[in-house]
């Protein structure tokens, strides 16, 4: 369940990419709408008689993209061939199941996994199909499903027009969007609802298949459908391939939160229109976006265009395989500091039960390091050892019907926050970030990202309506054995060891358990540290890197320090797997360095 349903309208102007692509003609990119226009006309002229289909990600401007052909091209819509808006509804009750007694505010669903073709009517499709086979004129075969399987054969010359999840979402916000072959406005957050399910899920996918086997031959970011570019496929997977070559950045996604604090909002100079700060989005891959300048230019991509444009250079074979191409960590950053009190407390699902009631891939485990606190802050992890867990829901299911006040603090075990605390966040363990502090949230896959609140203190969200209570799933997922006792021995810097120290630093493991599949480290150094992705396997791991302790770090290869990104504190950036030896330069020397670090875990 994606979190960005409210993403702050900010392009953070500092988390660009800029780099040298040797061999990538980016003279021949298409920047501007009248650049665009004229080598579309020039592709139907070139390309007379034949089929052009046009396809994009959900909310891109494939009508306004199309228009740019001119008139001399006959024009059909895909929308043409699916079923009736009725029978979308109907297709779609069980992805879709209204059941305010588990689901109030009817936010969770079941994926839709049909893709395009389950959208077509069977008749439709096929007397379309016949009719590209026979056609002699130039046509645009457009929208949602152009680039399908069932319809990409046909089509001589295939364009992917592309939008940031960010915009997509903005897009929504704005109203005139319409879900897939519906006839009628929804409100936004059903709009959202039914685009998590089936919408956002179908175009994703197929997105992900046409980049893994290069099927297009032009690439549009559409973000600003009145300011396009346009790339031919060598140029945008030349440029997906050489920005694995550095450590990157990606752009993140700001959004407020009842709960939001103030420390992020200084660092990153964001605006004042801001009401605070509550996530930073620095990593959630299906989230963000990657921006490359290159030779005068700039593009923004979504960050799976690049895994799903060459995964393996990124995350190594292995990866590729046990995760099944998708990225398979994330991570953000929750500011409480200065705020008016604490996250919800809450618990995330484990693997059969998204699988069973989501059909989504994997559990949900997470992890925060604190690296900011303020007075009095702590960090809420499992149950106080003599606190009585079916008690505790009872008042949830009170509270909740109530609305009473719960005294949490009798019950959700507190664990006193400083910096470098870390703490380890299996599925189904109760949870939450207190007031007073910053934390760096590290978590497993957002594929199945659910978070079930049991309490939110009697909350309303920004526009003033009470915060959902998620007492039926979250009951059905509590790990009521997470108490005291275990938590202080397993999931409280659990494992910490020393496995490196030398003239250059130390490298440590401040946090790992047995449910979670990845690794998380510090670096603790002065003016520089080695490191190598292939230590642990030749394929090579990825890694990503955040700077929580320091000023400005200098990220870069060892056989070419041309190959680099300049991190300031609280960047993250991602070690592609093939990047092999690099080091960290201290560019403030004297002063003392922490770098948190993740990787998966291996032997």
């Amino acid at each position: 369940m994606s979190f960005m349903f409210n993403p702050f309208p900010y392009d953070d102007p500092k988390a660009v990419n800029r780099i040298t692509a040797p061999g990538v003609n980016l003279s021949k990119a298409k920047v501007g709408n009248r650049s665009v226009a004229a080598a579309l006309k020039k592709i139907a002229k070139e390309n007379e008689g034949k089929i052009i289909a046009v396809d994009g990600y959900t909310t891109a401007p494939i009508e306004k993209i199309v228009s740019l052909f001119g008139k001399d091209v006959e024009l059909i819509p895909v929308s043409d061939i699916y079923l009736s808006a009725r029978r979308l509804e109907k297709l779609f009750e069980e992805n879709l199941p209204e059941d305010r007694k588990k689901d109030p505010v009817l936010l969770y669903g079941k994926i839709f996994g049909e893709g395009y073709k389950g959208l077509f009517d069977d008749k439709k499709l096929s007397a379309l199909q016949r009719k590209l086979a026979k056609t002699k004129t130039t046509t645009v075969i457009y929208g949602y499903g152009a680039l399908s399987p069932e319809l990409i054969g046909f089509a001589s010359v295939k364009i992917w027009a592309d939008i940031t999840p960010k915009k997509a979402v903005l897009n929504i916000k704005a109203g005139g969007f319409r879900n897939l072959g519906s006839d009628k406005d929804l409100p936004f957050k059903a709009t959202m609802r039914r685009c998590y399910y089936v919408d956002f899920e179908t175009a994703f996918t197929l997105r992900c298949s046409l980049l893994a086997n290069r099927s297009i031959d032009y690439y549009i970011c559409s973000d600003n459908p009145s300011e396009l570019s346009m790339l031919a496929s060598a140029e945008f997977f030349g440029l997906i391939d050489r920005i694995l070559d550095y450590p990157f950045r990606q752009r993140p996604v700001y959004l407020e939160g009842v709960w939001g604090g103030y420390h992020t909002m200084r660092v990153r100079n964001l605006p004042d229109t801001m009401k605070n700060c509550a996530w930073v989005f620095d990593m959630i891959p299906m989230e963000v976006s990657t921006v490359i300048e290159c030779q005068g230019k700039s593009f923004e991509f979504p960050f799976y265009a690049v895994v799903a444009g060459n995964g393996q250079k990124l995350m190594g074979s292995k990866c590729m395989e046990e995760f099944h191409g998708f990225f398979p960590i994330r991570f953000n950053y929750d500011d409480t500091f200065h705020a008016s009190g604490n996250m919800s407390i809450q618990l995330h699902p484990g693997h059969d039960f998204v699988t069973r009631e989501n059909g989504e891939l994997g559990r949900q485990d997470e992890s925060y390091y604190v690296f900011v606190t303020g007075q009095g802050a702590r960090t809420y992890l499992g149950f106080n050892q003599d606190a009585d867990p079916d008690e505790f829901v009872e008042k949830v299911l009170e509270s909740e019907k109530n609305h009473t006040e719960i005294d949490y603090k009798k019950y959700i075990y507190g664990v006193h926050s400083e910096p470098g605390t870390q703490v380890m966040i299996p599925a189904g363990t109760i949870h939450a970030s207190g007031q007073n502090q910053v934390i760096l949230e590290i978590g497993s896959l957002t594929v199945g990202s659910y978070t079930y609140k049991m309490y939110d203190y009697l909350r309303r969200d920004l526009d003033g309506n009470p915060r959902p209570i998620h007492s039926y799933f979250g009951s059905l997922n509590l790990n009521k054995n997470m108490k005291e006792e275990y938590v202080k021995a397993n999931l409280v810097n659990g494992r910490k060891r020393i496995l490196r120290e030398d003239e250059e630093g130390q490298e440590w493991v401040v946090g790992e358990c047995d449910q979670l599949y990845f690794s998380l480290r510090n670096l603790c150094f002065g003016d520089h540290f080695t490191d190598d992705t292939k230590r642990y396997n030749t394929d090579g791991d990825f890694c990503v890197l955040a700077l929580i302790d320091g000023e400005d770090v200098t990220v870069r290869s060892l056989d070419d320090p041309s190959l680099s990104f300049d991190m300031k504190y609280m960047d993250m950036v991602v070690v592609p797997a093939s990047m092999g030896r690099y080091e960290l330069v201290n560019n403030k020397p004297g002063t003392k360095i922490v770098m948190h670090k993740t990787m998966l875990k291996r032997d």
